[in-house]
């Protein structure tokens, strides 16, 4: 099992693994596009995020909006995709 310490990334950590500045980070947790949580004067964001942040896990939600995107996409161009795949 985890230590308390290892479950959660800080802002300046997940800056670094995304490239990103700790500024554009901090506003994007603002904003509510990265979860975290307040942990004293700091934010922590949860290691299983930021794997879903990396594109490593894929989430319920996800998963059903590439489904969704999949049977749109599919219904709408169904035809062409098939004439396509005959090259």
């Amino acid at each position: 099992m985890q230590s308390k310490e290892n479950e959660y990334v800080t802002i300046p950590e997940l800056a670094k693994i995304l490239g990103l500045s700790r500024i554009a980070v901090f506003k994007k947790v603002k904003k509510g596009e990265i979860k975290a949580i307040k942990i004293g004067k700091t934010y922590g964001i949860s290691r299983k995020h930021v794997e879903s942040l990396l594109g490593k896990v894929l989430g319920e939600d996800e998963k059903k909006e590439i489904d969704l995107a999949v049977k749109r996409t599919v219904s709408e161009y169904g035809q062409t995709l098939k004439l396509l795949g005959k090259d």
